[in-house]
């Protein structure tokens, strides 16, 4: 029992982690000034939604409680929060936000594969979530490395 309690710990974790990003990225869909670019983050906030929704069902599913919020101790939402400060300096900027956040988000994934505690089932599960969270993390810096080819 101690090696599920463990798993779904990590689990949830990145279940907070997920929902923070699905608010940062609503939030700058929401305050885009591109229509393409508000485009893509809200569906990526659509996707990371649905990341979200299989983890949560991982962890029904072994009989532990989903979270089903962020948490504002979660780096990622600290990064995210800073998009208001950001958005007075245009897309560009909410870009590189962003970017950062997928930075942070990425790697607690992948900390959480290098996990030897999990089980095959448990790791399948992330190892899904994270490739969503690898493809958002190469958009986005796809995407800041064009603005900086533009500035």
């Amino acid at each position: 029992m101690a090696m599920a309690d463990h798993e779904l710990r990590v689990i949830n974790s990145l279940i907070e982690t997920t929902i923070d990003s699905v608010h940062g990225y609503r939030e700058a869909a929401g305050d885009a000034q591109n229509p393409t670019i508000r485009t893509l983050f809200e569906r990526r906030a659509t996707e990371r939604q649905a990341s979200v929704a299989a983890l949560q069902a991982y962890v029904v599913s072994h009989g532990g409680k989903p979270e089903d919020d962020g948490t504002v101790l979660a780096a990622a939402h600290r990064v995210f929060v800073d998009l208001r400060h950001a958005l007075t300096k245009g897309d560009e900027a909410v870009v590189k936000e962003v970017e950062r956040g997928e930075d942070h988000i990425k790697h607690k994934y992948e900390d959480a594969l290098k996990d030897v505690e999990l089980t095959p089932a448990a790791r399948d599960v992330i190892d899904k979530a994270y490739a969503s969270v690898k493809q958002g993390h190469d958009e986005m810096s796809r995407l800041k490395h064009g603005f900086e080819a533009l500035g």
